[in-house]
């Protein structure tokens, strides 16, 4: 709960682009809005300065209860690289779970780069699948996560304004940034590789 606190839970709730107000019946829509946050804190990792996505999923398979902390009440974790075959070609889900509250499957996709309107074709390309695939009697319409480093407000709302399947973009970041007042009193990456060569 003082993690939920201090990571400022109550103002990142409900704050992803998402379309479900336009692919979603009125009572789960606002149920998915209310689910999905942005930014999402990752702040249990510790990546490289050029990680991969392979190693960002990796990491927080790694830390799958911290993840699923982050993420929020009712997500239950199904698997990783969770493959699909569709035609004569195999595909990959990077992350997939069932929301217990929501009812239906729950498909994320994590991006180490800023969001692309392509990256949205994809996830409605994987939810399609999903819903045909797994989705059985009683499951509800499959919902799409797509976590980037950084998105551009607008061009994430355009990417979601034609799509009929329901999906939401949020940013993660992965470490919170020092307050102004420590950052001068700490020794910087080079001073302490300066120190370490030395002895």
């Amino acid at each position: 709960m003082v993690h939920q606190i201090e990571s400022k839970l109550f103002e990142r709730e409900g704050r992803a682009v998402t379309n479900f107000s336009t692919s979603l019946p009125a009572p789960q829509s606002d149920l998915a809005q209310q689910t999905l946050k942005d930014p999402y804190i990752f702040d249990f990792m510790a990546l490289s300065k050029d990680y991969s996505e392979r190693e960002l999923e990796k990491n927080l398979i790694d830390h799958i209860s911290h993840f699923l902390l982050e993420l929020g009440t009712g997500f239950a974790y199904i698997g990783r690289q969770v493959p699909l075959q569709v035609g004569e070609r195999e595909f990959f889900l990077d992350l997939l779970f069932y929301h217990v509250h929501l009812h239906c499957y729950v498909v994320a996709e994590i991006k180490n780069c800023d969001f692309e309107p392509e990256h949205a074709g994809k996830l409605n390309f994987y939810i399609k699948a999903i819903d045909e695939q797994l989705r059985k009697e009683g499951d509800k319409q499959t919902i799409g996560i797509l976590l980037c480093k950084g998105k551009d407000k607008l061009v994430a709302e355009y990417a979601l304004s034609d799509i009929h399947k329901p999906m939401g973009i949020a940013e993660y970041k992965l470490t919170k940034s020092l307050p102004k007042n420590l950052k001068t009193s700490l020794p910087s990456i080079e001073d302490i590789e300066a120190e370490l060569s030395i002895k």
